[in-house]
Parts: structure tokens; sequence; C-alpha cells
């Protein structure tokens, strides 16, 4: 993959990664817990794919860093009151498991493909 594919590749993870922050923010609360279980399978594939996808371990790390941003942005109260995570279980799991889903993704080993053979 060359440099600019990469670039545009990590972009477009990143972007990826806000939309699964969001869309997990709304999903977790609304169909405990099918929804929380269904946020959490979102970042894993988006933060592996990523990995897959670019060979590199900052493929994980570029998604699951704008996930935080976003999901602590959602998390935090406005002004008006509004809040997307409200106390109890299925938020925090929904937060530590997405964080500790981006770091596992990022530290998987990186094996070289099945069929390389140095013969």
């Amino acid at each position: 993959m060359s440099k600019q594919a990469r670039v545009v590749s990590y972009v477009l993870l990143g972007v990826l990664g806000a939309l699964v922050a969001g869309a997990g923010a709304l999903v977790q609360a609304g169909w405990f817990p099918g929804g929380l279980l269904l946020g959490l399978a979102g970042c894993v594939a988006v933060f592996y794919g990523g990995v897959k996808l670019t060979g590199t371990r900052v493929g994980a790390i570029a998604p699951a860093a704008v996930w935080v941003v976003c999901v602590m942005l959602l998390s935090s109260t406005r002004p008006e009151g509004d809040f997307l995570f409200a106390a109890g279980l299925g938020p925090y799991v929904y937060l530590l498991g997405g964080a500790m889903a981006g770091v596992i993704c990022a530290t998987l080993p990186q094996l070289p493909p099945s069929g390389a053979n140095s013969a």
C-alpha cells in the first residue's frame, strides 16, 4: 500500500471511528443488552478491520483515538442538561469495553502471512 493510500485509509478509519462512537452511544442504551453487544462489535470491527486494511498498528490506533475523543465529548453534560450516557452498567461497559478493544487490536502481534516460506 502506498503512503498516500495509507494516509487516506487512516482518515477514513478516523471517520468510521466517529460514526461508530455516535451509533454505539445511541444503540447501547436503546436495546440493552443486544444494543450493547452490537455497539461493542462495531468497535471491534472497525479497530481490527483497520489493522487488516493497513497492515500496521496505526490502523487500529487512528479509529480508536477518534472513538475515545467522540465518546468523551458525548458523555459530558451540556448546559441544557442533555447527554447520551446515563449512569448505569451498560454505558460503563460500552466505554471501558470499547477502549479495551482499541488497545487489544492495536497491540495484537503482527504475524507474517501463513504462506510465507523462506525456503
